[in-house]
C-alpha cells in the first residue's frame, strides 16, 4: 500500500487532471456559445421566448408591444431624429442584415447612422448580454412572414 503522502499526490494529480478537463470543457462551451450567437436562431423556441421577454422589458416602450413602432415614424422630429420604427413586417428592420441590427442594439442607433445624425436609439452594451440581443432579434424575426424572412436572409449576415 502506498504511503499517505503518495496517495495525496495521486489525488492531487487527479484534481489537476479534472481541472484540466474542466478548462477544456469550458473553452469548448465558450466556443459553442460564441458560434451559436452569430445569428438569431429561429429554430430555438427558448431563445425566442427569452427574446420576447427582453423585448417587452427594453424595447416595447418605444417600438410598441406588438412591434408596431411609434406613429409617424418616417417623419423627423424637430431635432432631426426619428421616432422608433416598427419591427413588424411593415417597418424597415428587415431591410438590414442581422449583424447591422445586432450592432445597432449593441452600440445604439448612431452606430449605423451617418455622422452627426441625432439617433434616439440607446446602446444596450452593458445592459443586455450579446446572447440577449440575439434573442430579441430572434423574437422579432419570428414574427415576420416567410417571404420577409427570406428577403432579409438574402442580405447576408
Amino acid at each position: 500500500m502506498a504511503a499517505p503522502e503518495q496517495r495525496a499526490g495521486n489525488r492531487s494529480g487527479f484534481k489537476w487532471g479534472a481541472g484540466g478537463t474542466l478548462v477544456v470543457a469550458l473553452a469548448a462551451g465558450a466556443y459553442w456559445f460564441a458560434a451559436r450567437t452569430e445569428a438569431p436562431d429561429l429554430n430555438d423556441p427558448v431563445l425566442i421566448a427569452a427574446g420576447r421577454t427582453a423585448y417587452a422589458a427594453y424595447c416595447a416602450e418605444c417600438h410598441g408591444g406588438n412591434l408596431e413602432g411609434e406613429p409617424n415614424w418616417r417623419t423627423p422630429n424637430a431635432d432631426g431624429s426619428l421616432t422608433a420604427p416598427p419591427h413588424d413586417a411593415s417597418g424597415h428592420t428587415w431591410h438590414h442584415p442581422d449583424r447591422v441590427l445586432f450592432e445597432i442594439m449593441l452600440e445604439g442607433g448612431a452606430a449605423a447612422a451617418p455622422p452627426g445624425f441625432p439617433s434616439r436609439m440607446p446602446a444596450y452594451a452593458g445592459t443586455l448580454a450579446e446572447r440577449e440581443i440575439w434573442a430579441v432579434l430572434a423574437f422579432i424575426k419570428s414574427t415576420w412572414p416567410d417571404d420577409i424572412r427570406a428577403r432579409q436572409s438574402r442580405l447576408g449576415k
